[in-house]
């Protein structure tokens, strides 16, 4: 792939993202690379490309003097700008950065725990005010108390001048990415140099962000959306970035959309998720005053894009100046670094219609708009340069043809090297061969989709496949018509998947309410057996409504069904009412 922009954006380019951000901090040392609004509004930190290169060697010079190259470091921040020192210092050192999320009084410590065990952590960088009180809070995970907790905000300035830059070789390993997965063993995946800067040139030839623009991120820096979208791509793109916590834009999604108007900005987005919070919960009076015409890329990825949340996001915030064509659906994953597909820029998103009972039988036919079986999908775009992506069938390992829907599998310069420490799951997982083809390795994504005049559209996941009575569903198609049976049901917050109960498949439907007192949600229930039977032909055998906010979900916001089908099975799910076509009592789950 040719890399994008001027000559300066060039030499930045080719090498890695220790001399992306000491070019910024050479060329442009006085720029704005981050900002960090500590209120979500406008009490706001900014920081330099100049400032940060430094706040980095500090960082950096105190790993070496820990003789950390080669080590793993956790990166325990809450949002902020200190993060950004911690990870570049990584980099700067050549210390593994593990970002994870923060120990906090009411999160369960087991899965940092695992992280850390994992990972074979040595030390756990955060700020003061958590290294002071982390002490507490290991009593359910004494491992950690074995790491060198280092608070990376109290380190002194004369550090600068004692950090020496290391030799980054390409296939050194960054940073371990674990994913967001909630049951058994984390995952990390190993992140060369190599991989990382491939992902960046990726984003750049599909976002094009030029330097005259800025993006705003509110995702979690743990999260690869976050991490490589939000923070390192801005980065080795020389832009400014502004960045609020996830909390301060679910909170008041407004927030997101006033931040955009306010700085003017070109790049943003997040799961469809946001944009539909968005829709559902910015007033007409918050209206008054968003500007969204500076908005060239909102890109839309991590989780089932919706035709209907893209088509009401522009009819809700066209009038305020947001342009369909600056709509980026796109497509990618933790285990290829980030992005893999994506749309063109200033060309509106493709949404195409299918027949949707021959997709649940995984055969691709295009019908009208106005067909009774019409069931309109998102395009993720096409494939980006130095990427192969093929559809293949998941038993037999055959590449499928045009008309099938297969599982994606991928083979690009921004796959991972593996699983950090887990050779079988690597295997599994990154080393997929076609058995007729003397082509390479393929990453296997878990992923469904197919591939329309170039296109990829992607239909669930297939270990998340429903299938009952010998017919497949996709849970998110049975999730979208669960939320819009009934106004009193959480947007974005329904889980469906299936269970063996006597030898027999369940559909179990768990959704979360609005926060609101309530004694009898019967009429609740009934609207979602009615709707799901009417629109997919098939009898949900259980619906449990649960509290607000107690559904399962991963950093990014997405459903976690195999949390969900857990909690249904170890009875752990937060219960505000239910019903069962069968009796839970004398039937084995």
């Amino acid at each position: 792939m040719e890399p994008q922009g001027n000559l300066e954006t060039l030499a930045a380019q080719q090498t890695n993202l220790m001399d992306s951000l000491r070019f910024w901090a050479t060329h442009s040392p006085e720029s704005t690379a981050f900002c960090f609004l500590r209120d979500g509004e406008s009490d706001r930190i900014c920081w330099t490309y100049e400032e940060l290169d430094r706040r980095a060697r500090m960082v950096a010079a105190k790993l070496q003097s820990m003789n950390m190259a080669g080590q793993r470091a956790l990166l325990l921040y809450p949002p902020g700008l200190d993060f950004l020192a911690a990870f570049f210092g990584c980099i700067y050192s050549g210390t593994i950065a593990v970002p994870a999320y923060p120990p906090r009084r009411n999160r369960n410590m087991n899965r940092i725990q695992a992280i850390s065990d994992n990972a074979e952590a040595t030390a756990a960088l955060s700020v003061h005010d958590v290294t002071d009180r982390v002490s507490g809070l290991l009593d359910q995970a004494p491992h950690l108390k074995n790491l060198a907790w280092i608070p990376t905000d109290t380190l002194e300035d004369q550090l600068v001048d004692q950090w020496t830059p290391p030799t980054l070789e390409p296939e050194t390993i960054a940073a371990l990415q674990y994913t967001s997965g909630s049951t058994g063993t984390p995952k990390g995946v190993m992140l060369a140099h190599r991989n990382l800067m491939h992902n960046m040139k990726s984003i750049s030839y599909g976002f094009e962000p030029g330097r005259i623009g800025n993006g705003v991120f509110w995702l979690p820096t743990y999260h690869d959306m976050g991490l490589i979208g939000g923070i390192l791509n801005p980065v080795f793109s020389g832009l400014t970035c502004i960045l609020m916590s996830p909390l301060a834009f679910l909170q008041k999604p407004i927030r997101w959309l006033r931040t955009i108007t306010r700085y003017r900005t070109t790049i943003s987005g997040g799961p469809n998720f946001a944009y539909e919070l968005c829709i559902q919960k910015v007033t007409d009076e918050q209206l008054q005053g968003l500007d969204l015409s500076s908005w060239d890329i909102a890109f839309n990825g991590a989780e089932p894009i919706r035709a209907s949340t893209l088509e009401a996001f522009i009819e809700r915030f066209g009038p305020v100046g947001f342009r369909a064509e600056a709509l980026y659906p796109c497509y990618g994953m933790a285990e290829a670094t980030l992005i893999v597909t994506g749309g063109e820029k200033r060309a509106p998103a493709i949404m195409r219609t299918f027949h949707g009972k021959s997709l649940d039988e995984h055969q691709v036919i295009l019908v009208d708009a106005d067909h009774p079986e019409a069931r309109k999908l998102v395009g993720c775009g096409s494939v980006l340069p130095g990427q192969d992506l093929r559809i293949v069938d998941p038993i037999h390992c055959r590449q499928l043809p045009a008309d099938r829907v297969g599982e994606i599998w991928i083979d690009s310069p921004s796959v991972g090297l593996g699983y950090w420490e887990n050779p079988g799951a690597t295997q599994e997982t990154f080393q997929a061969k076609l058995v007729d083809s003397t082509s390479g390795t393929y990453l296997r994504t878990g992923d469904l989709g197919f591939l329309h005049e170039g296109e990829l559209f992607v239909t669930g996941r297939l270990k998340d496949l429903i299938i009952i009575r010998g017919v497949n569903r996709y849970p998110q198609d049975i999730e979208q018509t669960v939320e819009q049976s009934n106004h009193h049901l959480q947007a974005g917050a329904v889980g469906c998947f299936s269970v063996d109960i006597s030898g027999r498949e369940r559909l179990i439907v768990v959704s979360e309410v609005e926060r609101i007192r309530r004694k009898d949600w019967s009429d609740v229930i009934e609207s979602i057996r009615k709707k799901v039977t009417l629109e997919h032909e098939i009898t949900p055998d259980g619906v449990i409504l649960v509290r607000f906010g107690s559904i399962p979900k991963t950093s990014s916001g997405k459903i976690q069904r195999h949390a969900c089908r857990d909690g249904f099975l170890n009875d752990t799910l937060t219960v505000v009412a239910q019903w069962f076509a069968w009796n839970r009592e004398t039937e084995t789950k």
